[in-house]
């Protein structure tokens, strides 16, 4: 049975004036955008800087209000409704903790607001404080903590109220990449416990695959696909999607038509193509393609070639590192080599 809508957007437009000499006229930073997120799921939002991700949250919010188009919460149109009328809450990059506040205070300060009994408020304050893996935290100051320890007293605060949605705008950002790699572990486990629906914001493809049950790519203000992480990476739409999430070979024109006798361009990711001596027996449900290495970049997991092909272009390859060394995938640098891969992991892009 499918989860309920919890936010819907309906051909939801934001258009921002510019004044600027050169600029001057109108930017649509959200164009006529239509998706549903569910009730309970992790939804990324994912896309390059100015793509309309963190404006269509800023929708959600209420911190701005659509041009056209409208926003449901819960079925319920809410494109003018302010902020506190709204049953979310967000978590930002910058933690926005009150430093002047201990943990405690800044965690159970919503319930505070709400004028919530205090025995009732230091219960659910001693929940979030252990859902987040803080006990005993409570009477610190926010200086006293490490970034990763701030970001989630900045989560505890978003979540003691129970809203109906939790948006997050690039939280882990200021973070180093092995804390912000346990954090995402974190977020995905918190947010299955607590079962809001987590509305996440991101410039990360790798942050954006881990966690989210779907992913909706925005570029240049549109929703170019939506999908779960593997049929985002795996079936990319469009030639954006494809070079956007992960790493992907785009083969256009005559080099497209050499390889697979369509003149469809296409897109294979890297660790789908097999790299092997020139004279290798291909099968038939293979595609193959004959070129040179032209570059070995050993990055220690794994290698990645380029190959310069026989017949014009490049592919990249990719491949993990399971019994060789630095030294010894260095040696078929400038050597001749046979490509080949399985004619069902072609993701074909029409006449783009």
């Amino acid at each position: 049975m499918t989860n309920p809508i919890a936010v819907e957007f309906k051909n939801v437009s934001r258009v921002f004036s510019v004044q600027q000499e050169k600029l001057a006229g109108a930017i649509k930073a959200v164009d006529e955008v239509s998706l549903q997120i569910r009730d309970g799921e992790f939804f990324s939002m994912l896309g390059p800087s100015g793509s309309g991700k963190t404006t269509s949250l800023r929708m959600i919010a209420g911190f701005d209000r659509p041009t056209s188009g409208e926003i449901l919460l819960d079925g319920r149109d809410v494109s003018d409704l302010p902020p506190y009328e709204r049953d979310v809450n967000t978590v930002f990059q910058d933690y926005a903790l009150f430093p002047h506040m201990t943990v405690g205070e800044n965690v159970g300060y919503g319930l505070m607001i709400k004028r919530v009994e205090k025995s009732e408020r230091q219960k659910r304050l001693d929940e979030m404080l252990d859902l987040v893996r803080l006990p005993g935290f409570g009477g610190r100051k926010p200086v006293q903590l490490s970034s990763g320890q701030r970001q989630r007293v900045a989560l505890a605060r978003a979540l003691i109220n129970h809203p109906k949605v939790l948006l997050l705008d690039e939280p882990l950002g200021a973070l180093d990449l092995k804390l912000r790699q346990q954090m995402q572990v974190e977020l995905k486990a918190i947010q299955q416990r607590v079962g809001i629906t987590f509305i996440y914001v991101t410039h990360d493809q790798e942050e954006a695959l881990s966690m989210s049950d779907r992913i909706a790519v925005f570029n240049k203000g549109k929703v170019e696909q939506v999908g779960t992480p593997a049929e985002i990476y795996e079936q990319p739409m469009t030639p954006f999607v494809a070079g956007f999430v992960g790493v992907s070979n785009l083969v256009i024109g005559e080099v497209a038509k050499r390889i697979t006798g369509s003149e469809a361009s296409f897109s294979i990711r890297p660790e789908k193509i097999h790299l092997a001596p020139i004279d290798e027996n291909v099968d038939g449900d293979m595609f193959s393609a004959q070129g040179k290495v032209r570059d070995v970049i050993y990055l220690g997991l794994y290698t990645r070639y380029l190959v310069e092909l026989d017949r014009g272009g490049d592919l990249v390859v990719v491949e993990q590192n399971l019994k060789t060394t630095s030294m010894d995938v260095m040696k078929i640098k400038n050597q001749k080599v046979c490509l080949f891969w399985k004619k069902e992991h072609v993701r074909y892009m029409g006449g783009y």
